[in-house]
């Protein structure tokens, strides 16, 4: 437990660039909470290198993370303006906010 409250806190402060929560106001537009697919498909077809998997909580859409080359899923964002991702990696339940820039841990059950 402590473990996943150090982690949850090197992400707040990687990704907001700040240790304090910050809030969300695009809770409404979560439609889809569990992956249909485990991998990029643009990286796929692309042939590029994934390195983390973050789905759209709009749209479903799976895209590779900012750590990887093509940045899918914030692409994704950038084009369609959905405003939240969460990771699908085994064992991450956060959910990420580009709009507000708010790291979230108590979204998904």
């Amino acid at each position: 437990m402590a473990e996943s409250g150090f982690r949850d806190t090197v992400r707040r402060v990687a990704f907001q660039r700040s240790f304090g929560r910050r809030e969300c106001t695009h809770l409404d537009s979560i439609l889809h909470t569990n992956p249909e697919r485990f991998d990029c498909e643009k990286c796929v077809v692309g042939g590029t290198h994934t390195v983390h998997l973050r789905m759209c909580l709009t749209c479903g859409e799976v895209g590779c993370c900012d750590s990887s080359p093509a940045k899918h899923a914030r692409g994704h964002h950038e084009t369609t303006d959905h405003p939240l991702i969460r990771s699908i990696e085994p064992g991450e339940k956060w959910v990420w906010c580009y709009k507000d820039r708010a790291y979230l841990t108590q979204v998904l059950g």
